[in-house]
């Protein structure tokens, strides 16, 4: 069987959060496979405990993918401070033509396209994608899941970070359906009257919702007090954030000076977006192109504004508006990324202090695998619209049993523990353990 189709067959998808089908990622051609394993979001800690768990398997995988796209390069990109994965990775490199990339703590150093940046110094166009200057990017979980794909194993587990206001951090491996609550279980609880975070601090969504289900894309769950700031600066009240932006955003634009899509050249302005809100427009006024290079990394909210405003969220108003109207992209680098775009970059210890999130910046060990006799499975954790179930109620079903094919862009879904389906809806697959 061909590496696509194990692929396929396997259900994998982007892990880092995307959730684009790999096996079409990786039907292609190029010069460069980058294996992202810097793990963009501060607090998390699957991507490190994953190379240092299963470097070699890594290393291989990365060189067999390197092989099929046709790759000149092949290289492994994580934090200079993640020492016990870089002693893994540098041991099994070794006799190899794998290189390692070793960054620097900054965020976001784990966007894709500034990855691109520092690996190759090309900048991914506005609306494009790595592949546009022949590079390829997939997370380390993904290249996890291809290595089991190769010896026919589909996707099951995840691997996730519960940390925050937790009586232990902790990560754990689970059964994607796996509610939340069970993850906040594994890490001892919440401290205090707390409301939660899926994903990373920054780029995560807040819940309330502990039933909702881990699904293949899930990198983390997050306890904060209600009170804290960063559940504050996620909400978003068009009508108080205009009146906001009249009253108080002088245009200084330390947002875009800021802004890391813009020093690679791509035009991102997010003090125009401000602009705009105040003057209670749709769209900016000038050019709205780079509008689209928008990554949503939250940098100008969260950091650059010395005000309390959301440039990001109005960012997103404004994305959303030109999507609406039909407006698409036009792939350009409008200019030369900035000289001095090293010195632009935010310490992920300064973010952390800014945010008040240091004294969450812990420790969460790997605690291995934890069971669940009941999953709700999702039929959409992936781009595009939700997968076609081949089960019915009432069957039996073994763990990695196909459970649903993909349609569309999806990707193939399979039973997560071995059990009984319960209930079939037009959004999940629920299955019940033997007991």
């Amino acid at each position: 069987m061909e590496l696509i189709e194990r692929i396929r067959e396997a259900g994998v998808v982007g892990a880092g959060g995307a959730g684009f089908p790999t096996d079409k990622k990786l039907d292609c051609k190029a010069d460069v496979f980058i294996v992202n394993g810097i793990e963009c979001e501060p607090l998390l800690r699957t991507d490190r405990h994953a190379m240092e768990q299963h470097a070699e398997r890594i290393v291989r995988t990365a060189e067999v993918i390197r092989d099929h796209i046709g790759a000149k390069r092949a290289v492994i990109a994580l934090k200079k401070h993640y020492k016990e994965a870089v002693e893994a990775l540098s041991e099994q490199v070794k006799g190899t033509e794998v290189e390692l990339y070793l960054s620097e703590s900054f965020y976001p150093a784990g966007d894709e396209q500034n990855l691109v940046f520092c690996v190759t110094g090309k900048v991914v166009p506005t609306g494009g994608i790595p592949l546009d200057v022949g590079c390829v990017v997939s997370n380390v979980s993904t290249v996890l899941n291809i290595a089991d794909a190769i010896e026919e194993k589909p996707v099951t587990d995840k691997l996730v970070t519960v940390a925050g206001s937790v009586v232990r951090p902790v990560t754990v491996s689970c059964p994607i359906g796996t509610p939340l609550s069970k993850l906040l279980e594994a890490a001892g609880g919440a401290m205090g009257d707390c409301r939660f975070i899926v994903g990373g601090p920054l780029m995560g969504a807040v819940t309330d919702d502990l039933s909702q289900p881990v699904t293949k894309t899930t990198g983390g769950l997050l306890a904060f007090p209600k009170n804290h700031m960063i559940l504050a600066r996620k909400t978003f009240d068009p009508a108080r954030e205009t009146i906001m932006a009249k009253a108080a955003c002088s245009q200084c634009s330390f947002c875009t000076q800021l802004c890391p899509r813009n020093a690679m050249g791509l035009h991102v302005e997010p003090h125009k977006a401000m602009r705009a809100l105040a003057a209670g427009k749709d769209l900016p006024a000038g050019d709205v192109n780079g509008i689209f290079s928008c990554c949503d990394c939250g940098l100008c909210t969260y950091y650059a504004c010395n005000f309390g405003m959301k440039p990001g969220k109005a960012m997103q108003l404004l994305k959303s508006a030109l999507q609406k109207n039909g407006v698409r992209p036009v792939k350009e680098v409008r200019f030369s990324p900035e000289k001095g775009i090293g010195q632009k970059r935010v310490p992920t210890e300064r973010l952390l202090q800014r945010l008040d999130l240091k004294r969450f910046d812990k420790d969460a060990p790997y605690a291995g695998s934890i069971s669940c006799d009941h999953v709700r499975i999702p039929l959409k954790m992936h781009i595009g619209g939700p997968d076609e179930p081949i089960v019915r109620v009432g069957m039996k079903v073994n763990k990695g049993e196909p459970i649903a094919k993909a349609k569309g862009m999806g990707a193939h879904i399979h039973a997560s523990i071995t059990g009984t389906v319960l209930k079939i809806t037009d959004d999940c697959i629920e299955i019940g353990a033997e007991t």
